[in-house]
């Protein structure tokens, strides 16, 4: 496994760990549906939220979260549709997005909730 892929994983468990502190019940983790992936399908209260992880070690030039293509998000939505009518889900459904940016030996952590909306 290449150390970015190492590095992303490691960005998808602190996600994880700060949703769980903050309250967040963790339903499933990386789910697949044809060529898409959810990195976190966790549930507050009455409220799912599907979590797009993004995980860098240098700010670069751009928000980390403005990397989550229109591309990821059309494959975010048809997997979203496809788990909530299987599970035959009636929440109210959001997108969010975990930015990890790691500076030497720590991480920062920015949660954006209702981070982008399907059409």
């Amino acid at each position: 496994m290449g150390v970015h892929n190492e590095f992303g994983k490691e960005g998808e468990e602190l996600a994880a760990a700060y949703l769980v502190k903050k309250g967040y019940l963790i339903i499933c983790r990386n789910y697949r549906y044809l060529k898409a992936e959810i990195d976190i399908i966790a549930q507050k209260g009455n409220t799912i939220a599907i979590i797009e992880v993004k995980s860098r070690s240098s700010a670069y030039f751009e928000n980390i979260a403005e990397t989550v293509s229109k591309k990821k998000i059309g494959l975010l939505v048809t997997a979203t549709d496809y788990y909530v009518n299987t599970n035959k889900l009636e929440r109210e459904v959001r997108f969010d997005i975990i930015t990890i940016l790691k500076k030497n030996d720590k991480f920062l952590i920015e949660h954006l909730e209702d981070a982008f909306y399907h059409f």
